[in-house]
């Protein structure tokens, strides 16, 4: 059996009845269920419908997601999630470069880079070194004043945890911002890239090994392997090309607004929903978040 979810930003509830139905009866499903009055809906199906993609296509000028998975096991027992773009709204680097007066270069990296056009690690350590000199005291100021939670994400985390489920935010950032996000949201562990300073200033340099792309890999095989659980528990989500190992071998992968060439090789694809689109696609109902 599979089940068929249909979903929309919850800032918006605009899916129709009929548009839930019209894509129910074109597969014959079973009777729809409503998660969210205008936001979330799913139905059974037997078979995976063939022209799954040209219905998807077909919903992203409504702003409406659709995702088909087997119902078995859809609902995960590890959230792996990527901090920036995805548990938060920017990238942590970008803002750190905007402070030191380098921001649009940077930024320009950091694109080329989540499209997979840049070898990650490469990336990182050229926007770092043009971090260099940048007061550390600048870390806190941007925490405070210019990073922002993804909306959903708060609800997300809490109704894994309160479902049993564990949560890792596994980032190709760094510490000093995945620390923060970490304590905030309730996440039982944090991995990132730690920057070097010299006293009170960045040195433009970040620790060696990098954690990019394979280490985010490591990351879902370690904490797998230490609870004792399959890797099709694990639920991942991410923006990036550096995502896309841990995405591609999770259970469950989401892209998250996700950049073209991420989102071409997934089959979890969120456009228009936010956060809370991951506890839909389990089959939460809103009653059940937690707060």
């Amino acid at each position: 059996m599979f089940i068929a979810t249909l979903l929309t930003d919850p800032k918006t509830p605009i899916l129709e009845r009929a548009t839930v139905e019209a894509v129910r009866n074109a597969w014959g499903g079973g009777d729809a269920v409503w998660l969210e009055p205008g936001v979330a809906a799913e139905f059974p199906l037997e078979t995976m419908p063939l022209n799954r993609w040209e219905v998807w296509e077909g919903l992203q000028g409504l702003r409406v997601d659709l995702v088909v998975q087997a119902a078995e096991g859809r609902r995960k027992r590890v959230l792996l999630a990527d901090m920036d773009s995805t548990m938060i709204e920017q990238e942590c680097i970008d803002e750190l470069a905007d402070e030191a007066g380098v921001g649009a270069r940077v930024a320009e990296i950091t694109r080329a880079a989540m499209n997979g056009e840049l070898d990650f690690e490469g990336a990182l350590r050229e926007r770092v070194g043009l971090l260099k000199g940048l007061p550390v005291a600048v870390i806190d100021r941007v925490i405070r004043d210019r990073i922002t939670l993804m909306p959903g994400g708060p609800a997300l985390v809490a109704t894994m945890k309160a479902n049993g489920a564990y949560a890792a935010l596994v980032s190709g950032g760094f510490t000093a911002f995945t620390a923060r996000i970490a304590g905030v949201l309730g996440f039982d562990e944090n991995r990132a890239n730690t920057l070097n300073s010299n006293g009170d200033l960045l040195d433009g340099t970040v620790a060696e090994p990098i954690l990019g792309r394979q280490a985010k890999v490591d990351a879902l095989v370690d904490i797998t392997k230490r609870l004792s659980i399959p890797e099709a528990a694990v639920m991942a989500v991410g923006d990036g090309a550096n995502d896309l190992g841990m995405l591609k071998r999770a259970g469950a992968g989401v892209a998250l607004h996700a950049k073209p060439v991420v989102a071409a090789e997934c089959d979890i694809r969120i456009n228009h929903g936010d956060l809370t689109a991951l506890l839909f696609v389990q089959g939460y109902r809103r009653e059940e978040f937690v707060a």
